[in-house]
């Protein structure tokens, strides 16, 4: 995931798979409902680390971190999967 927006979307999906309301999210982490409803919809443009780190931590995620590198020649990626 590149964008807050991005992030969410994963955070609504999780949360519907968990069949929990947004209500009830967002009183768990401590914010507002409407924050939340924002937040899923990629209305928001700040989203602090604080709200979302409670958020994911009532949806049960966590967040890793992945270097960006280039993603190398065609013949190279050819090699790793194993092709001609």
């Amino acid at each position: 995931m590149r964008t807050l927006q991005e992030l969410g979307e994963a955070a609504a999906v999780a949360r519907r798979a968990l069949r929990l309301k947004q209500k009830d999210v967002a009183a768990q982490a401590g914010i507002t409902p409407e924050s939340l409803l924002r937040f899923e919809r990629g209305q928001v443009s700040e989203f602090g680390s604080r709200k979302l780190l409670a958020v994911l931590a009532v949806l049960d995620m966590e967040m890793t971190f992945v270097k960006v590198g280039f993603s190398g020649s065609l013949d190279e990626l050819r090699r790793e999967r194993g092709g001609a």
